[in-house]
């Protein structure tokens, strides 16, 4: 059907008709940035031919070149045979209108955080202005450690992580936005590489919080991420006992800790019956992104 396409579609237009019907075809599992095949057909398409990301209409009827066709082609028999993420095709994602490398070294971007980061995490943050050092646990590609850099403009960051191969990737998106001087890359396990004097006014985590039932039944796309970025422990929350048994000591007095944990609400309620914590609003409700101060802790 590919071999036959390469001679028949001559528009954008026809080659998205053709990738969508091949997508919903195959049963693709879309949740890397999009939610359904035309969207994720697009961005593939106007990614692979330079085009602005916003603006498909007057490109729908543009003729290709045949190494344009080629290139699309290429890409929609790469999504549906491997199966990867549309970001790890393209090499590219984005969070909060920001772009960001990525590879199979890094889970895709998607955190709740993001848009919390751009809020300046308000009302919470009486005065962001005075926010002097942040960290970042579980960076990954650095996408959120960026945004709160350019959030807040007057802080320092710590970016942390398990993976040194995560932190190549980070490396290289600091190096895109000229951050390099004010976040601080670090291997660690959890809280292992810091000491004692490291102390912050906001801590965020964006951790491993799938369980294991949900790891073993997950889609093709989503096991091609870093498992160790995505399972945590058979009920999804080994990582985040963590972080509640440790951050309180890097924290300073009325230091915000803000962790994101899925669809684990319900679970982890169950587990931290006293903890006083408040759940922060987002797009997609109130479900999915705790709060916790310094004092709560005591």
């Amino acid at each position: 059907m590919f071999q036959t396409a390469a001679t028949e579609l001559q528009t954008l237009r026809d080659c998205l008709r053709f990738a969508v019907s091949r997508f919903n075809e195959a049963k693709l599992h879309f949740g890397h940035g999009t939610d359904n095949a035309w969207d994720e057909a697009v961005y593939l398409s106007l990614s692979a031919l330079h085009l602005p990301l916003d603006r498909l209409d007057p490109f729908l009827d543009a003729r290709l070149l045949p190494s344009e066709l080629d290139a699309l082609l290429n890409l929609y028999h790469r999504r549906i045979e491997e199966r990867l993420p549309a970001a790890y095709l393209t090499g590219q994602a984005w969070l909060l209108g920001h772009s960001f490398r990525v590879d199979e070294r890094v889970i895709v971007p998607r955190s709740f955080l993001a848009e919390l980061l751009g809020e300046r995490f308000s009302p919470w943050l009486a005065k962001p202005e005075s926010v002097g050092r942040i960290l970042d646990l579980c960076t990954g590609s650095g996408c959120l450690a960026i945004l709160a850099a350019l959030a807040f403009p007057a802080a320092r960051i710590d970016a942390l992580d398990v993976s040194a191969d995560a932190l190549a990737v980070a490396r290289a998106n600091l190096a895109d936005y000229g951050l390099e001087e004010r976040i601080r890359l670090i291997e660690s396990d959890a809280f292992a590489a810091l000491t004692q004097q490291d102390r912050y006014d906001l801590i965020f985590s964006n951790p491993p919080y799938v369980d294991a039932e949900a790891v073993a039944h997950f889609p093709p796309e989503y096991q091609k991420e870093p498992a160790l970025a995505l399972g945590s422990g058979e009920d999804g929350l080994d990582f985040i006992r963590r972080i509640l048994a440790e951050a309180r000591e890097y924290l300073n007095p009325g230091g915000l800790l803000v962790v994101e944990v899925g669809h684990q609400r319900a679970r982890l309620e169950a587990a931290y019956p006293l903890l006083p914590s408040t759940w922060l609003e987002t797009s997609a409700g109130a479900d999915y992104v705790f709060l916790l101060t310094r004092e709560d802790f005591s």
